[in-house]
């Protein structure tokens, strides 16, 4: 039986029938209906199997605020390098001479092993020609280029430096008619008879979003494998998120450019007189360093959930533990298609006597399984806190490769025994949107957060 079509309907479709390809902006001009009409419209044809609507993401780099500094006077670590390539010079002068961006060009120079200390000079190993992310920076130079025209190799050096680089993505609708909607005819008369065969509206009943069903099938597992689940703020004290895991003070993840601190506010109470005095003796005899116990009373977003399960550890001294800690973090970090500024984090430790990597191992190979990710391997590792330490490998059977996971490992002794933890003590840690982004199929961590009713409507509960 014919379908019947309402007037706005019928104005897309003559238009279309015309021309195909259009944008919702294109249609407004040409059938001179309101931007609300043509949604409306467009949406009712699609329902139709009428209309096809493509969509489609262009994203283009442009230069940041540190990007268009480096591009105009060089990037901080070749601006260092040109300073010390004749002779050494005192970190003083360095230090004077480059100002807010000594600290990230020492780090990056010393990682890649272009310059060596000896005392208070520093000279040069190595220079190399070009830099990493130099040509992308000449490339996009004050424009915006496409992210398809860059050298994904080169881009990801750039684009975990903070604001360096800027994303913009813009969508794209494109609306053109299906094969059979091309010789509709509406010169015709059309019966006022009702089409008992049309498909009745769609109802779309409440659900969870699937980030949140992801969340609690984690939380559901780690119950049923016999772990307590621990609790604590959002806001935490420098001391239990840093100090207490034998963070140095002077580290870089302590910079603002890495945590989030909240300003003029410090703890009064950040722990009792004998683990104070402990975790600023391991400081002081590890690190061999001034421990500020300002800098420890600072409050920060916390960074990652450790520092519940650590302070649980210290309060309570097990002899025997499962317990984890599941909630918000927050990290400095610039926003890209798998990194956020806050995001979920599931942290756990085991504590007895006879705990070692292999326990460790097969509590991750079970939590996996149960979660639906069977092959896993594991890889060596550094982590400030634990060691030894090993980072989880899971394959990605869409992507046809093998991506990082959750970290894990053997908490310090530096960490345990100035807090009276006697007994070895398994650690774990990891993203609950990566997981989540492999269950779904995402390519994208924003697409968690983008609202986009049409996928959270057919996103399948059980993945």
């Amino acid at each position: 039986m014919s379908q019947v079509f309402h007037e706005i309907e019928k104005k897309i479709i003559s238009v279309l029938q015309k021309e195909s390809n259009l944008t919702p902006e294109k249609l407004e001009n040409l059938t001179q209906l309101s931007a609300d009409q043509v949604r409306r419209g467009i949406e009712w044809l699609r329902l139709k199997e009428i209309a096809i609507v493509n969509e489609s993401k262009i994203v283009n780099i442009s230069l940041g605020k540190n990007g268009l500094e480096a591009y105009e006077k060089g990037l901080p670590e070749k601006r260092l390098l040109d300073l010390v390539k004749n002779k050494p010079k005192q970190i003083s002068e360095l230090q004077k001479q480059l100002g807010s961006v000594f600290g990230p060009a020492m780090g990056l120079a010393k990682k890649n092993n272009w310059i060596q200390s000896k005392g208070n000079k520093i000279s040069i190993i190595k220079f190399p020609s070009p830099f990493p992310g130099e040509k992308i920076l000449k490339q996009i130079g004050s424009g915006t280029v496409s992210k398809n025209e860059i050298d994904q190799k080169e881009l990801s050096v750039l684009l975990k430096r903070p604001e360096f680089l800027i994303e913009t993505t813009t969508k794209t609708r494109e609306v053109s008619l299906s094969e059979n909607a091309k010789t509709l005819d509406f010169s015709k008369s059309e019966s006022g008879a009702i089409d008992v065969e049309a498909k009745a509206p769609e109802v779309h009943v409440a659900r969870t979003h699937p980030l949140k069903d992801t969340i609690d099938e984690i939380r559901e597992i780690f119950v049923t494998l016999g772990f307590t689940e621990v609790f604590g703020n959002l806001a935490q004290p420098s001391f239990w998120n840093f100090d207490a895991l034998f963070t140095p003070q002077d580290h870089p993840a302590r910079e603002l450019q890495d945590t989030f601190y909240l300003d003029g506010l410090s703890a009064k109470q950040i722990g009792n007189a004998e683990q104070i005095r402990k975790v600023s003796e391991s400081h002081k005899k590890s690190w061999r360093y001034y421990w500020d116990i300002n800098e420890a009373r600072k409050m920060v977003l916390r960074t990652h959930t450790t520092c519940i399960t650590i302070k649980h550890l210290a309060e309570n001294k097990p002899d025997v533990a499962r317990v984890f800690s599941l909630g918000r973090v927050f990290r400095n970090e610039k926003v890209s298609y798998k990194h956020l500024v806050e995001f979920n984090q599931i942290e756990g430790v085991v504590v007895g006597p006879g705990a070692n990597l292999r326990n460790l191992m097969g509590i991750q190979r079970e939590f996996y399984k149960r979660i639906g990710l069977n092959k896993v391997k594991f890889w060596p590792t550094f982590f400030p806190y634990t060691e030894p330490s090993l980072q989880t490998m899971v394959y990605n059977e869409r992507l046809g490769k093998w991506v990082e996971l959750f970290g894990m490992g053997i908490f310090r002794q530096e960490v345990t025994k100035p807090l009276g933890i006697n007994k070895p003590v398994l650690a774990w840690g990891g993203g609950i949107e990566r997981i989540a982004m492999l269950k779904y199929g995402l390519d994208d961590v924003r697409e968690f957060y983008n609202n986009d009713l049409g996928w959270l409507r057919s996103a399948t509960k059980c993945q």
